[in-house]
């Protein structure tokens, strides 16, 4: 049924990743709804579901430059997602 994709270790947990954060996301918006906007270093208002696309769009846009220009191993790029989206959802 699954066989159309290859469902490797790394793909599961991405997709979990993902998912997981949406879910935090609603949770968080339940108990505090808003979407606690601000305005942040970029001139944006943002809110929290914003910056976590804006996060998710960095990291595919960090990982796609390092495969690019320098291949593996992907921990350093790992690292970089990690900081871009402490980052994000600190100052955007």
């Amino acid at each position: 049924m699954l066989g159309w994709m290859a469902w490797t270790l790394p793909t599961a947990l991405l997709f979990v990743g993902i998912f997981s954060a949406i879910g935090l996301l609603t949770i968080v918006e339940i108990k505090f709804p808003g979407g606690h906007e601000r305005r942040g270093i970029l001139g944006l208002t943002t809110t929290r579901g914003d910056r976590l696309f804006i996060t998710l769009l960095g990291t595919a846009y960090i990982f796609l430059a390092w495969l690019g220009f320098v291949g593996t191993p992907l921990w350093w790029p790992l690292a970089l997602s990690i900081a871009w989206g402490s980052f994000s959802f600190w100052k955007i």
